[in-house]
């Protein structure tokens, strides 16, 4: 009995210019088994790809200021809007793995970004630094707030994992990194105290 086989031919070269269906449109979710319903799945995907959407911005807000800062603070705050800017970006990944772990598709293009993001967008030139920093604790403002809304909403839903993130990670980083910038806007004398001599 003869049966027919075809050769699959190897190539060394890349093949370049390939397209294709999605294979998961943005919105849905799939099958996934962690033990959550999938009402409970897409919630909790909603919810974090706007809270994704919006730290995505933040992040890249800290990134803009630490460019563009300027003035005598601009050593200290060059490099702690790096810092945070690293922060964000750590927060950035874990609220995207934890989307695709509910079976949803984070969003991720910058364009996509600024359609969906609650954040004022900033001008392009640079700005003092007492502005740039209450365009970030307004940021973080919107962040904080929404944050806690979901954390809430995941827990009546018994979507523990999400809660986590929402708590141990979004909440907690941006509640210290809100103090950290929050301290450089305090009227404070720098050289000499502000009471008065009573001698």
């Amino acid at each position: 009995m003869n049966k027919s086989t075809t050769k699959i031919t190897r190539t060394a070269a890349p093949m370049t210019h390939q397209h294709a269906h999605e294979i998961q449109a943005f919105g849905s979710v799939v099958s996934m088994p962690i033990a959550l319903a999938e009402s409970v799945r897409q919630k909790s995907v909603d919810n974090l790809n706007q809270l994704l959407a919006d730290t995505i911005t933040l992040r890249d807000l800290y990134k803009k200021h630490h460019w563009q800062v300027a003035g005598h603070t601009f050593y200290q705050l060059h490099l702690l809007f790096d810092k945070h800017f690293g922060e964000q970006n750590e927060l950035v990944d874990t609220i995207a793995e934890r989307i695709m772990t509910l079976g949803g598709v984070s969003i991720a293009m910058a364009a996509d970004v600024a359609e969906t993001t609650l954040i004022p967008r900033p001008p392009r030139g640079r700005e003092e630094v007492p502005v740039q920093i209450s365009r970030l604790l307004h940021a973080h403002e919107i962040v904080l707030k929404e944050a806690r809304t979901m954390a809430r909403q995941a827990t009546e839903d018994g979507d523990d994992g999400t809660n986590d993130v929402l708590v141990s990670d979004v909440i907690r980083t941006n509640e210290a990194q809100v103090w950290f910038v929050a301290e450089h806007v305090v009227d404070e004398p720098l050289v000499r105290a502000d009471g008065k001599d009573d001698h």
